[in-house]
């Protein structure tokens, strides 16, 4: 039966479901309080990653987060202040940093990361007139160190576990792989199963996409407040007006904890802010995108002529400045890695920088909530919502239709720290 449906984010996940709302045949309205032309889905390094099954709640984060909260080039750094949602998020998070967790949580990010690379490259790809630089070639995770050598070791045998397509490799056949550039490795694992896009031309593509497709995309909408009668959301009230929904999508991001509170429904969820920058006409060539271990940084090749850095997790509020020293780190990781890279400091209009929203334990909040029967919450995603966009987006309109998900939702449910 169509349906009057509201979507609230205009981010990936957030067009992502209004794309698969829209073919299933319902009425769509996509709500954004900016322009949807800067949200955190287009600077990101472009990772569809079936490798990344490791939450970000791992033993040891924490102990690491504090040793470098008072380095301001230092990967990860929670910023310290008075507040009652961060305090709630951080104990919540420590609880969950385990080894019992991260090996509960391998295969729901293996099945829901490759349910949205199928949909990226089954559904997505063949649509006419959109292109997003796609590639299924593979990433390389490189390391330096006897430690990260070691948990690589561990890491392949627990991909291979999970039937993915996956390699170690030594220093001789990592270089091989990139035989432009010295590369500064022991070692890699080269993930068969990865892919990678541009972030710029999926998002733009996609929002053309949806306007060429009637689905009304509204920005500057920003939603103040949400109206209820008895289990349900009847209107939503923005600062310019109002609309009634037969159901609704939160996909706000980092902002959805205050969206969800709207509705009495608790969300542990922080802004986790990340930087990038990106080399237009790079003078320097790689094959593959990379995550370099120690570094805590990424690299992606991009739309054959780009190089995108990225990097960092800092958790903070989304009023904070941005700590700009941090894209040194990065760069400078990036030449311990890739000794002939000589990319400066660019100036402060060239550094992109982004709130991932970061839930309690790693895992993605998606399903719906118990208080009113037609809100769907797909949010926390991290730093993996491009490469579970396409995915996301089918189980949000699996939900509002009411049908049977593609995978077992039970490890993303929203409430589950209730």
């Amino acid at each position: 039966m169509k349906k009057n449906v509201v979507v609230i984010g205009g981010g990936i996940i957030g067009l992502s479901s209004a794309y698969y709302l829209h073919k299933a045949g319902h009425s769509v309205t996509v709500l954004e309080r900016a322009d949807f032309m800067d949200n955190c889905s287009y600077g990101n390094c472009g990772y569809v990653c079936p490798s990344h099954f490791i939450p970000l709640a791992t033993p040891g984060i924490v102990r690491q987060g504090l040793r470098w909260m008072l380095n301001s080039r230092s990967p990860f750094y929670v910023q310290p202040r008075l507040s009652r949602s961060l305090i709630d998020w951080g104990l919540k998070f420590m609880k969950s940093a385990n080894a019992a967790h991260v090996d509960r949580s391998a295969v729901p990010l293996r099945d829901i990361a490759l349910l949205s690379q199928h949909e990226y490259e089954n559904t997505w790809l063949p649509l006419p007139h959109f292109e997003f630089a796609y590639q299924h070639k593979g990433l390389l995770e490189i390391f330096q160190t006897d430690a990260a050598a070691e948990h690589a070791h561990h890491t392949v045998g627990k991909a291979h576990e999970l039937g993915l397509d996956v390699e170690l490799l030594d220093a001789a056949a990592l270089q091989a792989k990139e035989p432009h550039t010295k590369v500064n490795g022991r070692g890699a694992i080269f993930f068969k199963c990865d892919a990678h896009l541009y972030p710029d031309k999926l998002m733009r593509g996609l929002i053309n996409l949806l306007t060429g497709a009637g689905v009304q995309l509204l920005g500057g909408e920003e939603v103040r407040k949400i109206e209820t009668d008895g289990g349900r959301v009847s209107r939503l009230v923005t600062s310019k007006g109002a609309f009634e929904a037969d159901q609704v999508v939160i996909a706000t991001g980092s902002w959805s904890r205050e969206m969800a509170a709207l509705l009495g429904t608790k969300l542990p969820l922080v802004p986790g802010r990340g930087y990038s920058l990106t080399l237009e006409n790079s003078p320097y060539n790689l094959n593959y995108p990379a995550i370099l271990v120690e570094g805590r940084a990424a690299i992606t090749p991009m739309d054959g002529n780009k190089i995108r850095f990225g990097g960092t997790m800092e958790i903070t509020s989304t009023d904070t400045p941005p700590r700009y020293a941090r894209v040194q780190g990065i760069l400078n990781a990036v030449k311990r890695y890739f000794p002939e890279f000589d990319v400066p400091m660019p100036p402060v209009e060239k550094i992109w920088y982004g709130y991932r929203p970061c839930s309690a334990d790693g895992l993605p909040y998606i399903g719906r909530i118990k208080k009113y029967n037609n809100v769907v919450i797909a949010t926390g995603h991290s730093m993996l919502g491009l490469s579970l966009g396409a995915g996301s987006g089918l189980l949000v309109r699996e939900l509002v239709d009411g049908v049977k998900p593609s995978i077992d939702l039970s490890p993303f449910a929203v409430e589950r720290f209730d």
